[in-house]
């Protein structure tokens, strides 16, 4: 058996041209579009790299996007001023900090800053807190994405067993509590496999639905996956070559599973998509629209 690709380039591409189209609409009606600022601080070359893309899919939807660069050595009270002056700021409706921040700052303290209806991340404990009740605003994008990514290729999520590899808030906890909402694309059972967790195989071996997000490259074996199991690897590693892997073999799973996202154009393309569609509905939110 040879797993479908569940092409995320194209679905993001199709929701992109959507959101585009929506930008257009709401330009002509209210003489105003999205606004999306990305907060970069340091010199992070796979930092850059997001936020050269994400600034190149918001000119292309015809959305503002800004970047405010800072210096790595900027102290934490410069960086939370410049967060307050983006809150106040009515032609932002999305505010983005790239992570990983230095040393010198405490994350907690600077998603807790931002705005929560201007947390197009989902980060912020207030949009967390809505997704764990029942009562999503702000969803991370790459979980939202991957969430997109079986509703459009018709893969049935309703009591599939889900197990999730990683606990991260950004995909692991996110992913499994909007598989547990109910709904298209919820209604799932979910384990979630971590760095403590015994006797992993034994538990992705169960499921249909295998998501990895744990940062190893090509980490997750065929031995370790059910037959005919969706895979979508969220992993983007890089081999001694240079090239780009993800955090499952490729080629091995790929002929057990019925389903398997590519990495490059898997979930990377959804995550830039969604972050998109995030900034839409921040816009449509704060101006009513």
């Amino acid at each position: 058996m040879a797993a479908r690709i569940l092409d995320g380039k194209a679905l993001a591409q199709s929701i992109r041209n959507q959101v585009a189209e929506e930008v257009a609409r709401l330009q002509t009606a209210t003489g105003r579009v999205p606004g999306l600022t990305v907060v970069l601080v340091g010199d992070n070359p796979a930092s850059q790299v997001y936020v050269r893309n994400k600034q190149n899919a918001c000119k292309a939807a015809g959305m503002r996007g800004t970047l405010l660069r800072l210096p790595g050595d900027v102290e934490e009270a410069k960086l939370l001023a410049t967060i307050d002056a983006l809150n106040a700021d009515p032609d932002v409706h999305g505010i983005l900090v790239q992570l990983p921040l230095p040393h010198q700052i405490d994350d907690r303290q600077v998603i807790e800053r931002v705005d929560p209806r201007k947390d197009v991340d989902g980060f912020h404990p207030e949009n967390a807190g809505l997704l764990a009740i029942g009562q999503p605003r702000f969803v991370p994008c790459t979980p939202l994405g991957i969430r997109e990514l079986l509703l459009a290729s018709g893969i049935e999520t309703k009591g599939a067993h889900a197990v999730i590899l990683g606990r991260s808030q950004i995909v692991g906890k996110s992913m499994a509590l909007l598989l547990l909402q109910k709904g298209p694309g919820g209604d799932a059972t979910v384990t979630v496999c971590h760095a403590a967790s015994r006797d992993v195989d034994d538990f992705t071996r169960q499921a249909d639905i295998l998501i990895a997000a744990i940062g190893r490259a090509e980490h997750v074996k065929a031995r370790a996956i059910k037959p005919g199991a969706v895979v979508i690897d969220v992993g983007m590693n890089r081999r001694d070559d240079g090239s780009l892997c993800g955090d499952v073999d490729y080629a091995g799973a790929a002929e057990v599973a019925s389903w398997i996202t590519p990495v490059p154009g898997g979930v990377g393309p959804m995550t830039v998509a969604l972050l998109l569609r995030n900034t839409l509905d921040a816009f449509r939110r704060l101006e009513g629209a």
